[in-house]
């Protein structure tokens, strides 16, 4: 039996991030995903602040800038 691949998405509803696999059919989480909303917007933030840049990115036509600032 084939390994399902692992997906990440962002539910347009709700907002919340999972992670998990598909049915066969592609477009519905199977009964394993998880919220992970917490853990990658975590790992988002250490990623970019690892690198000391932003991520800059189009979305629906529009342009965005993430980037993580430090609290003094």
């Amino acid at each position: 039996m084939a390994k399902k691949k692992m997906i990440v998405g962002c539910s347009p509803l709700t907002a919340t991030i999972f992670a998990g696999t598909l049915l066969s059919d592609g477009r519905k989480w199977s009964a394993n995903r998880q919220d992970v909303t917490d853990t990658a917007v975590g790992a988002v933030a250490q990623h970019l602040v690892h690198k000391q840049e932003a991520l800059e990115f189009e979305m629906g036509g529009k342009k965005y800038r993430m980037e993580v600032t430090e609290l003094k």
